[in-house]
């Protein structure tokens, strides 16, 4: 089993209102954790893997037959891209917040 230190104590509403006889803080109902049992807690970090999984999957899929078409017109010195064309996608990227400085 790993331990990352990385996340603190992680708080959830049931478990922080606990009390020793066993009850919520409440009193409504008993515990399920007994003074001197052991108690897991999770770290939520599966909320951020799946966050991340959406993300990937909204990326566009990489098309490789023009990814290679490309190389080869960059390598074989044929590709000529229109220097004003490239300046001002480059300005609109940046000036819409494309790049964070």
């Amino acid at each position: 089993m790993r331990i990352d230190l990385r996340y603190g104590p992680q708080s959830t509403p049931d478990l922080d209102n606990k009390v020793q006889d066993g009850t919520t803080a409440s009193g409504n109902a008993p515990s399920k954790v007994q003074q001197g049992e052991d108690l897991a807690q999770l770290s939520g970090a599966h909320v951020q893997v799946q966050a991340l999984a959406s993300q990937a999957s909204q990326l566009p899929e990489v098309r490789d037959e023009r990814v290679q078409s490309l190389r080869q017109s960059v390598l074989s010195g044929e590709y000529r891209p229109d220097p004003e064309k490239v300046g001002a996608a480059l300005l609109s990227y940046m000036t819409s917040g494309g790049l964070s400085a």
